[in-house]
């Protein structure tokens, strides 16, 4: 399966500390074994999964969906403001 990341993924996961993005390569490589692990989202967002893990007591959200063989990686992010920021986000790219 391929990975696709967009650009708020990947501006996110650049200003993190190697330790932090070498988590979210795990989280990744788990999503991509099984894509139906995130909770499926319902209403403006259907469509997408949002998968949450913990990284030193603080939660995040990978929003991210899957299509036929390729899953793609929209964007990660700490709770707050996550699905307001990733509805505008999803407006503005289209």
């Amino acid at each position: 399966m391929d990975v696709l990341y967009k650009s708020a993924f990947r501006k996110f996961v650049k200003k993190q500390a190697r330790c932090f993005q070498l988590a979210i390569e795990d989280e990744t490589e788990r999503i991509k074994k099984d894509p139906r692990i995130g909770e499926e989202k319902k209403g403006d967002l259907s469509g997408f999964r949002v998968h949450k893990f913990k990284f030193r007591g603080q939660e995040y959200l990978i929003a991210y969906s899957a299509e036929s063989n390729c899953l793609i990686m929209y964007m990660i992010n700490t709770h707050e403001n996550f699905y307001r920021s990733l509805k505008r986000y999803i407006r503005e790219v289209g």
